[in-house]
Formats: structure tokens, C-alpha cells, sequence
């Protein structure tokens, strides 16, 4: 049983601003939902809503763009939502009275046999154990559609406590815990990570073409995390082969948006790791946006989501490794203290002699 300490800290929450829907077939609900998302991805560009957005995505960095948007647009303080039936029966926790639903896109799926061929933008819903669930079944699940579902946060909800759930811990600002989470950020670095004094007010920068990131030196530790997190999102989607043809070259984003996508997939893994992102500042977002056409905006958005997501798994991965690590090298370094141990019983040697337990020990 958790302790009072244990449970999570479930915030106030604050009223939905739920989405109507005024079609009743559910075919005619999703093209309603859609063009609601096209006014939020307009609307998301301002500054305000825009750091908003990115705080969502920082919470729910697995969901798809548009659900993360579609919390976002209803609920931006959301932190862990679940559907009304699923709160009762595995959390213990009911909805509570006169609470609003939060809108959010549901795949429909069915069965089919293993062996028969996808249908034509289908999707197969499973990933990783897939393809063991189908050689134990005979049977795959593929997504031929989307309906509309009602989920709710968790401060809509009461009854029985939760552990500390779902989420990333919050650093305590100690030294230790911030070297962990910088030598984490540094093994997920896709290119090699230095520090050097770089003349300027620069606090990094990444090098395309000679593929490394370079850490201004003296900054505190928090900065050099930040930075580090925002140079290493370039690496991963700025990187340019200078073997490479010119024109393919010419792909690259442009300086500011290049910027926009370092710095918002930087703001969204520091909220998620609880780091202090009260200096960033998106005032720039509704200029660089002004005159984009949608597809290019969601496709913007979604890079970043991706690459959050991405970067995300991948230093909880390399966090995992060291408190494992950690976990295990008391363990190891009390076997080795037993084994150097004598045995009981056994007599020391006369003075000088090596002492015959110890011998008997290393020779095992």
C-alpha cells in the first residue's frame, strides 16, 4: 500500500473548455473535429498558445499531433486522462459529477488473419510484440478508421489514490541529479559532445559539417542541459552531408525555422524532466508562421513532436541504465568484500605468513 507520501499530487483542476459538436453521425462528428483542428493549428501559433501547446506535448509526448492539440485546445493543464470507464475499473476512481469529456480522436480497428493483405491505407495498430501476438493468435488488428471519444484528466476525477504515476520525476536541482541527466543527454547525442570557449554570447552550437556540438565552458548546470538538449534536436534533424548533391542541400529548413524546431523540442524535454523553462520565450512564433500554408505548419509541428518524443524515450532509456547500474554495484561490491572475507574457523598463519583463509578463498 502506497504511503501518503508516495501518492501523486493531483493539481486543481481547471474547468474544460470542451469542444461542441453539433453532428450526430459519427462519420460527420470526425469531419466536424477536423475543422476544429485546422483553426487550432492556426491559433497555436500564438505566443501564448503556442508554449501552451508545447507544455501538452511535454506530458503526452507518445500521443498523436492531433490529440496532443486537441487536449491542448480543451484542457492545456491536463496531465493524465484516461476514458470514464477505464478511471472505474482499473484505477478506482470514478468522474466526477458535471464534469466535461475531452475530445480526443480513438482508432477503430478489426480483426483480421495474419496472412491477409493490408488493405489500402490501413494501418496495423500493434507495434513491437506484434508479430508475436500473430503467430499465438493467427490474427493481426489493423485501423481502418477514427471515431470521436470523451477521456477526462485525473483532477476530474476522485476515489482511490494513485502511486506516483505516468510522468517524468522532477529534479531536485542537487548536483547529482542534474550530472545524471546531463551524462544521459550526452549518451543519446548523436555526434560527439565538447566544451571549449566560444568568443560571443553563443552558449553552443552545433557543427554540421564537422557532425559535433560544442558547450560554451563556465555556464551552470542547468544551462549546459538546456543547451545541450537544444543543440542535440539540431543534430538529429539539421544534420547535411557535404558530400551531397546541392540540391538536396537546398532541403534544408530555413535559419528560423531551424530555430523554432530546436528550441520547441528543447522547451517541451525540459518541462518534461521538470526543469525550469520560465526563461524561454516564444514571442517569434507568430511572426515565423505569419504566411505559412497549413501542411507546412503541421508538418512543422510534427517534427517537433516527433523528435521530442524520440529524444525523450531515449534518455529515460540511458536514465534507466545508470539507476540500474547504480542499483547493482553495492550489490557487486558487497559479493566481492564477502569473498575476500576468511572463512570461520580457519587460523591465521604465524606473523608474516600469508593468511591461509585468504589463500583458500582466491584459489575457489
Amino acid at each position: 500500500m502506497a504511503t501518503e507520501t508516495e501518492h501523486a499530487q493531483i493539481p486543481e483542476s481547471k474547468p474544460v473548455r470542451p469542444i461542441i459538436l453539433s453532428s450526430g453521425h459519427p462519420a460527420d462528428k470526425m469531419q466536424e473535429l477536423m475543422e476544429k483542428l485546422e483553426q487550432g493549428v492556426k491559433d497555436v501559433f500564438s505566443s501564448s498558445q503556442y508554449k501552451e501547446y508545447l507544455t501538452v506535448m511535454s506530458k503526452f509526448y507518445n500521443y498523436s499531433f492531433n490529440n496532443v492539440l486537441l487536449i491542448a485546445m480543451q484542457k492545456p493543464d491536463a496531465s493524465l486522462v484516461a476514458g470514464f470507464s477505464a478511471w472505474k475499473n482499473h484505477f478506482g476512481r470514478h468522474v466526477k459529477k458535471g464534469e466535461k469529456g475531452i475530445k480526443i480522436m480513438a482508432p477503430i480497428s478489426r480483426k483480421v488473419k495474419a496472412e491477409e493483405k493490408r488493405e489500402e491505407g490501413s494501418q496495423n495498430e500493434n507495434t513491437g510484440k506484434a508479430e508475436d501476438s500473430e503467430q499465438k493468435t493467427g490474427t493481426r488488428k489493423i485501423i481502418t478508421g477514427f471515431k470521436v471519444v470523451s477521456v477526462f484528466d485525473i483532477s476530474q476525477t476522485e476515489g482511490k489514490e494513485l502511486p506516483e504515476y505516468y510522468g517524468a520525476e522532477e529534479l531536485s536541482g542537487d548536483v547529482e541529479g542534474y550530472a545524471d541527466l546531463f551524462a544521459a543527454v550526452r549518451e543519446t547525442s548523436p555526434v560527439p559532445v565538447g566544451f571549449e570557449n566560444i568568443p560571443g554570447e553563443a552558449h553552443g552550437y552545433y557543427h554540421q559539417v564537422e557532425k559535433r556540438i560544442t558547450l560554451q565552458e563556465g555556464m551552470s548546470e542547468l544551462q549546459n542541459i538546456k543547451t545541450l538538449i537544444h543543440e542535440t534536436a539540431h543534430a538529429r534533424l539539421h544534420a547535411i552531408d557535404p558530400a551531397a548533391p546541392e540540391e538536396e542541400r537546398a532541403d534544408q529548413p530555413d535559419q528560423s525555422t531551424r530555430e523554432v524546431q530546436a528550441e520547441s523540442v528543447a522547451y517541451v524535454v525540459c518541462q518534461h524532466y521538470g526543469l525550469d523553462t520560465s526563461d524561454y520565450s516564444f514571442a517569434y512564433v507568430a511572426g515565423w508562421s505569419s504566411g505559412k500554408e497549413m501542411p507546412e505548419l503541421r508538418a512543422s509541428l510534427d517534427v517537433i513532436r516527433n523528435t521530442a518524443r524520440d529524444t525523450i524515450t531515449a534518455i529515460d532509456h540511458q536514465l534507466s541504465l545508470r539507476r540500474k547500474y547504480e542499483k547493482e554495484s553495492p550489490e557487486m561490491e558487497q559479493r566481492e568484500i564477502k569473498q575476500e572475507e576468511p572463512e570461520a574457523g580457519i587460523s591465521k598463519g604465524k606473523p608474516g605468513e600469508p593468511e591461509k583463509g585468504k589463500e583458500m578463498v582466491r584459489c575457489l
